[in-house]
């Protein structure tokens, strides 16, 4: 982040100065000089403050930044934006309502004084696979930042965008949402110079309550577009074009459909990757599962958009590396495993499953599921857990290990619609599971493990780490 000074700052977010900085004196307003107190980052967690940060105190569902603010200064913050009163006579307080809203404008500010331009990534699945992709070709040609991990919300986009230095080029972001109108919210933060919609399925149902809404929320994405932004949207969903259409909003498609823009052909999936044509070239992705094809194609549009060539961009997909707990392919001893374990929603699940069989379809070795629950899908959630049951049984799973409260739904469906020899073990959470996986683990086995991020089911591939090796390639 580039020098910034806090009188600045208190302009941007309408803070009020609640404590003595000099060369600020208390009860008058900040004035600029040749030695202006300036911050040069800015925190949100005390354990990570740098010397220099503007720390932002944050009232969470678990902590609440206020209480760690004498721990940032200590650490060498030189000033706190705050939304409650507090006795820290220490350093400069900066008072707001919100300091959540205050990080967003500081981010939106920032952006907008900024050379760089944004990417801004935003669907159901694939928006953290699709920015590695971006990330990893782009790199290559340009000076570029991404988000930290899935920085995706109302804190992790402000901190991503205000973690760009001033010789960045690009800036890939992520969007989530988790209710009508977030994001709106974040991209009118973002700005961003091309936004990529990379599908929408059910997901979030809690928050979003139906398809056709979680639509509508990927969609206006395209309301923070700059001036001659580029839109980016699957053209193989027809009711996401469609609705793209009546917002009478530009766009360019990508997917394996004739009528997309840009489109990929002869499709060949191999045992851990897939095969592909875009535009005659022939591209090699070490990424498993049609879903993965997908987001290769969502990144290639937005590679192209930076005039990077189709044998560029082949060739450094080449190197892609694997994306950890995102099907990240791992060898434990004599073992498979595909660790799949950071989140799930419907679609994600089935096209995990489907990876699986199609690993399976090359190897004479047993197929095991370690299932956590989806979760965030509202009153639908029995009915979804059903639909994976089945799912299971099409995937020709032949151990399912489910934990959660819905493991059993999931089981019952996959027992009653298997036509092969299926068991199913259920156990009350992922703790559980780990203590019962040396019973049911076979050292050649090839294992999926996905669920929601609530079930922590990394806990399970660790305990696999154990039990079956220490080294893992």
């Amino acid at each position: 982040m580039k020098e910034f000074l806090i009188e600045d700052l208190a302009k941007i977010i309408s803070a009020r100065l609640e404590q003595d900085a000099s060369p600020w004196a208390q009860g008058h307003e900040p004035r600029v000089t040749s030695h202006a107190p300036c911050f040069t980052g800015v925190s949100t967690d005390s354990r990570t403050t740098q010397p220099g940060d503007c720390f932002f105190a944050i009232d969470g569902e678990i902590f609440d930044g206020h209480n760690y603010i004498a721990d940032a200064f200590t650490k060498g913050a030189v000033c706190a934006v705050v939304s409650k009163d507090t006795q820290f006579t220490g350093g400069a307080l900066l008072k707001v309502p919100d300091t959540i809203r205050a990080l967003g404008d500081l981010a939106r500010e920032y952006r907008r004084q900024a050379n760089f331009k944004v990417v801004a990534i935003t669907g159901s699945v694939g928006k953290t696979t699709t920015r590695q992709i971006v990330y990893h070709v782009l790199s290559q040609h340009f000076r570029v930042v991404q988000a930290p991990k899935n920085f995706n919300n109302n804190i992790g986009l402000p901190l991503t965008l205000l973690g760009a230095d001033p010789e960045h080029e690009i800036v890939i972001a992520e969007l989530g949402s988790n209710y009508p109108g977030e994001i709106a919210y974040l991209t009118r933060i973002a700005e961003p110079n091309i936004a990529v919609v990379t599908n929408v399925y059910s997901a979030h149902l809690a928050g979003l309550r139906d398809l056709e809404t979680i639509i509508q929320e990927k969609l206006s994405i395209s309301e923070g577009l700059r001036s001659g932004g580029i839109l980016i949207i699957n053209g193989c969903l027809d009711r996401l074009v469609g609705a793209c259409r009546t917002r009478n909003t530009a766009f360019i498609t990508f997917g394996d459909s004739d009528r997309c823009d840009i489109k990929a052909q002869n499709i060949t999936y191999e045992r851990f990757g897939s095969r592909l044509t875009i535009y005659r070239a022939e591209v090699s992705l070490p990424l498993p599962g049609r879903g993965n094809v997908e987001n290769a194609l969502a990144a290639w549009a937005v590679c192209s958009c930076f005039r990077i060539n189709i044998e560029d961009f082949a060739h450094a997909l080449k190197t892609m590396p694997a994306i950890p707990m995102r099907t990240e392919l791992l060898h434990i001893g004599k073992l498979t495993l595909l660790n799949d374990s950071y989140n799930a929603n419907p679609a994600s699940m089935k096209n995990a499953l489907d990876i699986l069989a199609n690993i399976g379809s090359f190897e004479n070795r047993r197929l095991v599921f370690i299932c956590g629950d989806m979760a965030e899908l509202g009153p639908q959630s029995q009915d979804f857990h059903a639909e994976l049951g089945a799912s299971v049984a099409q995937a020709k799973v032949q151990l399912l290990i489910a934990a959660g409260e819905f493991a059993q739904v999931t089981a019952e469906a996959a027992k009653r619609t298997a036509r092969h020899d299926l068991q199913a073990e259920c156990f009350k959470d992922t703790a559980s599971v780990c203590n019962n996986l040396q019973k049911f683990i076979k050292e050649d086995d090839i294992i999926l493990v996905k669920g929601s991020r609530v079930a922590r089911l990394e806990m399970a591939v660790e305990k696999l780490r154990q039990l079956f090796s220490s080294d893992v390639n």
